[in-house]
C-alpha cells in the first residue's frame, strides 16, 4: 500500500476528496495531513476520516524537524492540495519527482508567487481569457515551474465572474486530481 502525505492550508476540500478516493482501496492511502494553519478546515476534514494531522509553523517548515517527520513516514507521494507556502528545498531534494501540486490555472499562465485562489481567477477574468483550467505539476524550487503532469481546460464565458471561474476550476480539481494521484502511484509500482 502506497503512502500519501497531503499538505493543505485552507478548507481542505481537495484533501478530503483524495482521502475519500483512496479509502478502502488497494493502491494507496493518505497517512497524514500537514497544515501550517491551526484554524484550517482541513483539520476537521482529516479527523473525520481518522487521518492524523500535523500542525506546524512557517518557521518549522524550513527546519530539519519537519523534514525528519516526513522522512519517518517515508511517503511514496507528497500532495500539495491548497498549500500556500513555498515548499522547502530540503524536502524537494529528499523527494525528487514525488511532490505534486494542483494549480488553478493553465500554467505557465497565472503562476508564480502570489498567484493562488481568487487572485488567479480575477486575473483570468480581467484579462478576458477564453479558457482556464487546472495544472497538476511536480514541485521544484520555483513556484509553479515544475514539470507539468496533467492539464484540463474549461471555457470562460465573457459573463463569468471570478467566483464562477473558481467554481468551474473546483469542479475540475474534484473530478481529476485524485485520479492523477492514483495514476502516479500505480506508475511508480
Amino acid at each position: 500500500m502506497k503512502k500519501i502525505v497531503v499538505f493543505a492550508s485552507g478548507s481542505g476540500t481537495n484533501a478530503e476528496n483524495i482521502i475519500r478516493h483512496f479509502k478502502g482501496g488497494s493502491v494507496g492511502t493518505v497517512v497524514s495531513v500537514f497544515t501550517n494553519n491551526a484554524k484550517a478546515k482541513v483539520i476537521d476534514r482529516a479527523k473525520n476520516h481518522a487521518v492524523p494531522v500535523e500542525i506546524f509553523t512557517k518557521s518549522e517548515l524550513y527546519e530539519d524537524v519537519l523534514v525528519q517527520k516526513i522522512k519517518a513516514i517515508q511517503p511514496d507521494l507528497i500532495v500539495l492540495a491548497g498549500f500556500l507556502l513555498k515548499f522547502p528545498d530540503a524536502l524537494i531534494a529528499a523527494y525528487p519527482d514525488k511532490i505534486i501540486n494542483v494549480h488553478p490555472a493553465l500554467l505557465p499562465k497565472y503562476g508564480g508567487k502570489g498567484m493562488y485562489g481568487m487572485h488567479v481567477h480575477r486575473a483570468v477574468v480581467e484579462n478576458k481569457e477564453k479558457e482556464s483550467g487546472i495544472t497538476i505539476h511536480y514541485v521544484n524550487e520555483n513556484y509553479d515551474e515544475g514539470a507539468i503532469i496533467f492539464q484540463k481546460q474549461v471555457t470562460v464565458l465573457t459573463t463569468d465572474t471570478p467566483e464562477v471561474v473558481a467554481e468551474k476550476i473546483h469542479e475540475l480539481e474534484q473530478k481529476y486530481f485524485p485520479g492523477v494521484v492514483e495514476d502516479l502511484l500505480t506508475a511508480k509500482s
